[in-house]
């Protein structure tokens, strides 16, 4: 709607996992690197976690895109609230196995015989499980016997699980001790720092095509830092608003007032914006912390 207010070529804070809009971070370069060293090693168990928003599946989007270009074959799994059966049928579905797909013996055996084929031929195969804090214990225990297929050269089956924080807690539970200790490497996504935050928004207006960025003043960049806490999501629905919000009102820049009424309008919460709303005479985030009219020496 206002790409071509401000001369832009495509919507620069898209909500969808877009590798073409990935900011090279050293956080999310140091991510990629060893999700693509991990599969290409044979490494077997990689488990990539972080908070929500913070770029986990752009990152698993770019090792697909990786993947296709090196022809691998590989499984993607983004519903993780599937049981046993639902579990292997996908499998079967995304790696167009020649078997009855609701028969897990016979998915096992075409699986079997594609890692071997694949293998043989200097190929890898990889699963890639999104979500993956939601599995069942039962689905974690036939991934957990999917990563014993090997031969002498590595595992035959590289297996991604990201997820939020409480898929490391997950594992650490006593009955998934085995698993755990199949997990070769690990990655946490954090959420930005400052810098990272700004240098972020930047790049994504560049992809887009907007030269310079005087849309978002210094002291806007500084307070979508904080009220985002630094989180990829976060930071793109705000500008996604700050810039909708900026075209309605024919204005080729943002300041503060709009950053109070879209993050407001966004219900978000952030760290100190109790205290900061106190200051500032405003009580909207609670109602029962109203000033009161009523005057006792009346």
């Amino acid at each position: 709607m206002y790409n071509a207010f401000f001369g832009l070529t495509e919507n620069p804070f898209s909500l969808s996992p877009d590798p073409a809009f990935l900011y090279r971070s050293p956080m999310h370069e140091e991510a990629l690197a060893n999700l693509i060293y991990g599969v290409q090693s044979r490494k077997g168990f990689i488990v990539l976690t972080g908070e929500v928003g913070t770029g986990k599946t752009t990152m698993l989007e770019c090792l697909r895109e990786f993947l296709e270009s090196q022809q691998a074959e590989f499984a993607f799994l983004f519903n993780s609230r599937v049981n046993t059966e639902q579990f292997f049928e996908m499998i079967a579905y995304d790696l167009d196995l020649r078997c009855s797909r609701t028969s897990k013996t016979e998915v096992l055996f075409a699986l079997n015989h594609l890692l071997i084929q694949q293998a043989n031929e200097g190929r890898t195969s990889v699963l890639i499980v999104d979500e993956a804090h939601n599995l069942d214990w039962d689905v974690l225990e036939e991934i957990r016997l999917l990563g014993n297929l090997e031969n002498r050269r590595g595992k035959l089956l590289q297996i991604i699980l990201a997820g939020q924080p409480e898929l490391d807690r997950k594992l650490d539970a006593p009955n998934l001790r085995q698993l755990k200790q199949r997990i070769v490497l690990r990655y946490n996504l954090r959420a930005f720092a400052e810098t990272e935050t700004i240098e972020y928004i930047f790049s994504r207006l560049e992809k887009a095509g907007m030269e310079g960025t005087s849309v978002f003043p210094e002291d806007v960049l500084r307070e979508i830092h904080v009220r985002s806490q630094g989180i990829p999501r976060l930071i793109n629905a705000i500008c996604d608003n700050l810039l909708l919000t900026a075209f309605a009102m024919e204005s080729k820049t943002t300041n503060l007032e709009m950053v109070e009424e879209v993050t407001t309008d966004m219900r978000l919460e952030w760290p100190g914006r109790r205290l900061r709303s106190q200051r500032s005479g405003t009580y909207a985030d609670d109602p029962f912390e109203q000033p009161s009219t009523y005057n006792r020496g009346d």
